[in-house]
C-alpha cells in the first residue's frame, strides 16, 4: 500500500478521534446524526476511500468510548447506545464512584473493539460464499428486515403499518423530482432522504415550538446544577484488564462476541438483553452495576464494529442497523458511492483491515488514555462552553447543504417533509431501523404492486 495513502489514514485517524472525543462527551448527540452527515461528506469531496474508512472507524471507537463519560458524571447519555447504561452509571454514583464507571465502561468499549475484529471477519468470510446471492435479493431482504425490525419496536401495529405508506412517500418524491425535472430519471435521490430520517425527532420538536399554545406548555428549567469529582490519577498507559476484574473482562468479552454474532439485530435491544441476563443472580449493587456497564459498553462498541465490517467485507449492502444508520455513508452517497460501487468493491479484504485496523488503534490509544486520565476535566469544558443546540445546528445546516446538492431547493423542502413524517412516527414508537430499511426496500416493495 502507498505510504502517502498510509500516512493519511494516520492523519484522518487522529482527526476522528479528536473531533468525536469531544462530540461523544456532548450529552444526547445521536450516533447517526453525528456520524451519517460527515461520513457522506467526506466522500462527496472525494477522498480516498482507505482516508473515509479510517475515519469513520477512528470516530465511532472514540465515540463509543467517550459518550459514558456524561453517563457516568450527571446521569445524561452521550448517544442513544449509552441509554441502556444510565441505571447502573446511577447506582455507581450514588456510592461515590463515578470515576470507576468511567473506567469500567471505556475497558469494556477496548475489549469490545479488541474482539469484534477478528470475530467480524471471520463471520464476513464464511458469509462470503453466499454474499451474490443475497444481493441479488436485497429488496426482499431489507423488506423482510423492515417487518423483522417492526416486530421488536414498543409499537408494533404502527411501524408494520406504516411501511407501505413510508415507501410511497420516498418513491412519490423520486417521481415528483423526475417529473419536473429536477433530477434525471436514472437518479434516486437517497442521501437527503436518509438524513432527513436521521434529524426527524430534531427537527419535529423544532417545528413544534412553532405552535404558541404547546411552546408556552412545555417546562421551564434554570441552568442544571451538576457535581464533578475528580477522577484519581492513573500511573501510566492504563491496562483495561486491570481496571476490570477477571470476571468482568470475560463477561465484557463473551458479551462483545454475542454483539458481533447478532450484529443485524437492534443493538439497544441486545445492550438491554445480555447487560440484564448477566448480572440478575449479583446481590451486591455495586458488583452488579460494574458488571453491566462493562459487559454492555463492550457489546455495543462491538455490535457497532461487526454491524459495519461484516455487511462492508462479504456483501456491499448495508444489511444490520449500524450499516443502514451512522456507517450508511460508507455504502451509498451518490454519485461518489453506490449500491453497485462503494468500499466493498473499491478495497480489498486486506485494505478494508488495514484502514480498521489503523483507525481503530489510533482512537484507543488517545481516546482511551484522555478518557481515563482526563475524563472529568474534559467533560466540565464541554459542558459549559459546548451547547448541545450548537452541534445541532451544526449538523442541521449540513443536512440542508446536502440536500441542495441532491436535488436543488426543492428537495430541502422535500427532506423537511421526510424528516417531520419521520419525527412523528419516532415520537410513537417507530424506530429508525425500521424507516431506513423501508428507504432501501421502497423501489422493490411497490414494484410488487
Amino acid at each position: 500500500m502507498d505510504p502517502t495513502i498510509i500516512m493519511q489514514m494516520i492523519l484522518a485517524g487522529v482527526l476522528g478521534a479528536i473531533l468525536y472525543t469531544i462530540i461523544g462527551i456532548a450529552p444526547g448527540t445521536d450516533e447517526t446524526a453525528v456520524l451519517a452527515p460527515v461520513t457522506i461528506a467526506l466522500a462527496l469531496l472525494g477522498l480516498s476511500p482507505h482516508v473515509i474508512l479510517a475515519f469513520f472507524i477512528s470516530a465511532i471507537v472514540a465515540k463509543k468510548l467517550t459518550d459514558s463519560i456524561p453517563v457516568a458524571i450527571a446521569g445524561i447519555p452521550g448517544g442513544v447506545m449509552a441509554a441502556p447504561m444510565v441505571e447502573h452509571a446511577m447506582v455507581l454514583k450514588q456510592h461515590g464512584l463515578p470515576d470507576v464507571s468511567i473506567r469500567k465502561m471505556a475497558s469494556g468499549s477496548v475489549i469490545g473493539t479488541l474482539v469484534s475484529l477478528p470475530v467480524s471477519l471471520l463471520i464476513a468470510y464464511l458469509i462470503l460464499p453466499v454474499a451474490d446471492t443475497v444481493a441479488e435479493y436485497a429488496g426482499l431482504i431489507f423488506t423482510l428486515g423492515a417487518i423483522f425490525l417492526a416486530l421488536l419496536t414498543r409499537n408494533k401495529i404502527l411501524s408494520l403499518a406504516i411501511i407501505v405508506p413510508f415507501a410511497m412517500l420516498i418513491m412519490g418524491l423520486r417521481h415528483l423530482y423526475w417529473g419536473l425535472g429536477i433530477v434525471p430519471e436514472d437518479t434516486n435521490v437517497f442521501v437527503s432522504f436518509f438524513l432527513g430520517i436521521t434529524i426527524g425527532p430534531i427537527a419535529f420538536t423544532l417545528f413544534e415550538l412553532l405552535n404558541k399554545k404547546m411552546r408556552k406548555n412545555m417546562p421551564r428549567v434554570g441552568y442544571k446544577e451538576i457535581d464533578m469529582r475528580k477522577t484519581g490519577k492513573e500511573k501510566g498507559f492504563p491496562n483495561p484488564f486491570k481496571i476490570l476484574t477477571k470476571k468482568e473482562s470475560i463477561t465484557s468479552a463473551i458479551g462483545s462476541l454475542f454483539g458481533t454474532i447478532t450484529f443485524f439485530l437492534t443493538p439497544v435491544g441486545m445492550t438491554v438483553f445480555w447487560g440484564e441476563l448477566i448480572t440478575r443472580h449479583i446481590k451486591d449493587p455495586v458488583q452488579r452495576a460494574s458488571r453491566a456497564i462493562s459487559t454492555m459498553d463492550g457489546l455495543t462498541n462491538a455490535t457497532y464494529i461487526a454491524g459495519t465490517l461484516i455487511p462492508l467485507i462479504a456483501i456491499g449492502l448495508p444489511l444490520s442497523p449500524m450499516a443502514i444508520g451512522p456507517a450508511a455513508g460508507l455504502f451509498n452517497a451518490p454519485p461518489v458511492f453506490t449500491p453497485e460501487h462503494n468500499i466493498h468493491h473499491l478495497l480489498s479484504i486486506g485494505e478494508i483491515m488495514t484502514a480498521t485496523i489503523i483507525g481503530a488503534a489510533i482512537a484507543l490509544a488517545i481516546t482511551f488514555f484522555i478518557t481515563i486520565k482526563f475524563s472529568t476535566q474534559i467533560c466540565a469544558v464541554v459542558f459549559k462552553y459546548i451547547p448541545h443546540e450548537a452541534l445541532i445546528g451544526l449538523f442541521a445546516g449540513l443536512v440542508v447543504m446536502l440536500a441542495y446538492m441532491d436535488a436543488g431547493v426543492m428537495n430541502i423542502f422535500g427532506t423537511i417533509l421526510v424528516a417531520l413524517v419521520a419525527g412523528l412516527l419516532y415520537r410513537n414508537g417507530v424506530n429508525y431501523g425500521v424507516m431506513f430499511m423501508v428507504l432501501y426496500a421502497a423501489p422493490w416493495m411497490l414494484g410488487l404492486f
